[in-house]
């Protein structure tokens, strides 16, 4: 079936507001760190240099049917799908159990660390969803390190074969921790590997939130439309650490940096608004205001919930195992004779 373009069903509303979200997401991203050089958050993953994939990517869903699975760079940039996102992330980068929760009727998967792992999730989450005739797609984030892992082939294989309504968003931001592209496939590049598994592969730029707008939602509609799967590549670059534990001035070219600072994917969709009279100094202070207000309110709510040592063993099983079960009594038996009641 023939479809409009997919910038036809965007208004001047929805590019501010992906822009507002692309700022929120990088002073999130901050936040983060510096809370964990502040010794009140763990280790996390910049999303610095990504924004324009995962904005342009979540605006071409629909929160109400549509799923996503993100790595672990992504979570703050999803905020379409919720300021419940933000909530879970914070939880997760200070290692409160809850940030492994999936409450209803919020539609994005916790974030992943495991390389690859959520992406035969995402597949057997589509099979269920096209088994059960349910509407929507499911959408799958994953870095190009990734795609060297079996879990990728394996999975891609399956959806090819099932057909089902999964988009492979393979996010290339130039390396895999400290291993450049160039050292990682042979492959003209990791959209040519969709061939082998029968689905469309598309290579975007990934610094341009439009253009990966433009791909997702024409996979999304071909999903949708029961035509099966398909993989995006969105060329982009990190423009900050691996995570917040990585040194990348030992490894990254500064002369590359550079050049990928001045295709930064929130300036560019900034000077590009701009140009077009939709953004202006007032704009750019209530993004921020609104970013800064949102990140602070999340984080005083999130360091005031409680935890007790027993919330471990929850959100792991939807019904505890055995071993779940007498490792809990276990522990609630010590923290009794330790003295200890927040159980």
């Amino acid at each position: 079936m023939t479809a409009p373009a997919a910038s036809d069903r965007l208004d001047d509303d929805d590019l501010t507001e992906m822009l507002t979200e692309m700022i929120g997401a990088r002073f999130f991203s901050n936040r983060a760190f510096n809370l964990q050089r502040q010794g009140r958050a763990g280790t996390n993953a910049p999303i610095d240099g990504n924004e324009g994939v995962v904005v342009g990517a979540a605006r071409a869903l629909d929160p109400a049917t549509d799923w996503v699975l993100p790595q672990y760079r992504e979570p703050p940039g999803l905020l379409r799908f919720g300021e419940e996102v933000l909530r879970r992330y914070f939880l997760y980068i200070v290692g409160h159990p809850a940030g492994s929760h999936m409450p209803e009727p919020l539609r994005v998967w916790p974030p992943q660390i495991s390389l690859a792992t959520q992406i035969p999730h995402a597949v057997g989450q589509a099979w269920g969803m096209h088994v059960q005739q349910q509407e929507g797609v499911v959408l799958v984030f994953f870095g190009d390190g990734a795609s060297s892992e079996g879990d990728f082939y394996e999975a891609g294989n399956l959806a090819g074969v099932l057909g089902v309504p999964v988009i492979f968003m393979c996010v290339n931001n130039g390396w895999a921790i400290s291993t450049p592209v160039s050292r990682q496939t042979a492959a003209g590049s990791f959209a040519d590997k969709a061939r082998a598994f029968g689905m469309p592969g598309v290579r975007v730029d990934g610094t341009d939130v439009m253009a990966v707008y433009e791909a997702t939602a024409a996979a999304r509609r071909r999903a949708a439309d029961g035509e099966g799967p398909t993989m995006i590549e969105a060329v982009t670059y990190r423009l900050g650490p691996h995570t917040t534990a990585d040194d990348p001035t030992r490894y990254v070219p500064p002369d590359e940096l550079e050049a990928a600072l001045a295709r930064d994917p929130v300036v560019r969709f900034r000077e590009e608004l701009r140009s077009r009279g939709l953004w202006d100094d007032d704009r750019e202070e209530r993004a921020a205001a609104w970013a800064r207000d949102l990140a602070d309110r999340t984080v005083a709510e999130v360091e005031a919930t409680p935890v007790a040592p027993t919330d471990m063993f929850d959100h792991v099983f939807a019904e505890p195992t055995p071993a779940l079960v007498e490792q809990r009594e276990s522990l609630v038996e010590h923290l009794a004779r330790v003295g200890r009641s927040d159980v």
